[in-house]
């Protein structure tokens, strides 16, 4: 009896949850990830879409993206950013994330998906408490929106081969010290294999 219990409590039930993917846009797929490469992250991000979308379940592809810089966070920090000319299409999302007839889009002016979004509205009216989360970069905007999505009280599941960082070391300090505080990791095989 305790088996079946343990075995239940690892399914994810496709109704309540969502799979929210973060950033995988033109723009910034070209840089160099790690641990795990671009093409490893988006052939993952993409398994999950199929299997999320083969069952019904609710899919986000969120983007950053500017009218005109103006609208985009200018704060004083240390490690000031350094403008760039960004090339024609550096929003749009990837080819290979294929068909998004079936995906809510939205796209944000910071780090995070929830804040100034209708992300939240979205989840809540579809009844979902659950999310599963992959992207770039493991510690700014997947990191930002796991944390956003805790203070809203989502249940999370972090698909850790489908998100990577600029460093290892990056990856590795909010997979290990903050990600398992506020969700669950998994595997994109462990996520499909428990969908139902």
């Amino acid at each position: 009896m305790e088996d079946l219990k343990s075995a239940e409590a690892k399914l994810v039930k496709a109704e309540k949850t969502a799979l929210v993917v973060i950033d995988l846009q033109k723009g910034i797929v070209n840089r160099q990830g790690s641990p795990y490469t671009v093409t490893q992250v988006v052939q993952n991000a993409s398994k999950l879409m199929n299997a999320f979308t083969e069952k019904g379940a609710f899919v986000v592809l969120v983007r950053v993206s500017s009218v005109d810089g103006k609208d985009m966070l200018k704060p004083k920090t240390d490690s000031p950013i350094n403008p760039v000319q960004l090339p024609e299409g550096w929003d749009s999302f990837v080819h290979e994330l294929g068909n998004m007839e079936k995906t809510h889009l939205i796209t944000k002016r910071q780090w995070g998906a929830f804040y100034g979004t209708d992300l939240d509205l979205q989840l809540r009216r579809r009844g979902i408490d659950t999310i599963v989360l992959c992207g770039v970069s493991t510690g700014i905007g997947v990191d930002t929106t796991a944390r956003e999505a805790y203070q809203h009280g989502y249940n999370q599941i972090f698909s850790t081969d489908a998100m990577t960082a600029s460093t290892k070391e990056e990856h590795d300090y909010v997979c290990t010290y903050i990600f398992p505080r506020i969700g669950q990791l998994r595997t994109t095989e462990q996520i499909v294999l428990s969908l139902t």
